[in-house]
């Protein structure tokens, strides 16, 4: 075990950065199309496809994730990895050749272009091409904090990040991968601690714990004290499982897992996050009875990953 979400076999992770823009992409591309739900809490998201995956919706399986920095530019990256795929004839088949294969290629974004960047792109921004890069650059193992779609972002006040996490339920792997750039902030007022520090495992966020005589304090470190107008964060993610799961119980996963969000970050799911995570199986390790229980403990574990996932990105971006 890793520690990361490539620990559920069959992900690779790729990561793509601009650092004169300071943006970048993230790819989830599995090695064979995975089942796939979404829950959106956030009150500003900016997606792709997540209609589709909706309960009332004709796609259950997609063959890559896309989150990015950029805003609205940003899906432009998940444009990309779909012509990539359609060209290696890698998606649903409607018809035989030469009628295009249609890849389904979901995708979230977060606004970091506020960041200082240089954001004088005119008409050809950044991302197609940072899509390409991280399709290119996928593998079992990557970086974290300051990397991908993490590249940009800020927590709060703080440098945000790209962060990853996994737990065992059984023989079940649960993991999770957060760019985390929320309009909350990840520590308790007036500490170094975080938010999700009684979640944490092995100091994989510095061991930090709250001072004896804490005295709970209004947060000023949020960017609510500068920020008001939406659309200017978000938490966006991935949890993945092995777990041989329906749809349906896939949606509830990801309903769960958006718990470790409001573990992480206070406040969360305001309306100027987008606050978005997709849900993955590979659809490997059988449930067993009783189904329900399972099912409730393995979004517990989603949840707390999401938390420990979320703070592991920001404290390797300040390191």
């Amino acid at each position: 075990m890793k520690n990361l979400i490539t620990d559920i076999a069959g992900l690779k992770i790729g990561n793509a950065h601009d650092a004169d823009v300071r943006t970048g992409v993230t790819i989830v591309l599995p090695d064979a199309p995975v089942l796939c739900a979404v829950d959106v809490r956030g009150g500003g998201p900016g997606t792709r496809e997540t209609d589709a995956l909706g309960a009332d919706g004709s796609v259950t399986h997609v063959h890559a994730v896309v989150l990015a920095g950029g805003s609205v530019y940003g899906l432009e990256a998940a444009s990309r990895v779909t012509n990539i795929l359609g060209a290696k004839r890698i998606g649903y088949e409607v018809a035989s050749a030469p009628v295009p294969v249609s890849p389904i290629v979901p995708a979230a974004i977060l606004f970091d272009n506020a960041n200082g960047g240089n954001k004088d792109w005119g008409e050809t921004p950044p991302f197609a091409a940072l899509g390409k890069q991280a399709f290119n650059n996928a593998a079992t193992n990557f970086d974290l904090g300051k990397a991908g779609a993490g590249y940009g972002a800020t927590a709060g006040l703080y440098p945000g990040g790209l962060g990853s996490a996994s737990e065992q339920v059984g023989d079940i792997t649960v993991s999770a991968l957060i760019a985390a750039n929320p309009v909350g902030s990840p520590y308790m007022p007036n500490t170094e601690c975080f938010w999700a520090w009684d979640c944490e495992i092995d100091d994989e966020y510095g061991g930090r714990k709250p001072p004896a005589d804490y005295t709970p304090a209004p947060a000023r470190d949020t960017k609510l004290e500068f920020l008001r107008k939406a659309g200017a964060s978000t938490v966006i993610g991935v949890v993945a499982t092995d777990a041989k799961l329906t749809h349906a119980e896939l949606r509830r996963l990801a309903i769960m897992a958006q718990d470790g969000i409001a573990l992480a970050v206070r406040p969360s799911h305001t309306p100027m996050d987008g606050d978005t995570l997709f849900a993955l199986s590979t659809e490997t390790k059988p449930v067993a009875e009783p189904r329900t229980i399972i099912v409730s403990e393995l979004g517990a574990a989603a949840a707390r990953c999401v938390a420990r996932a979320l703070s592991i990105g920001i404290y390797e971006a300040g390191r």
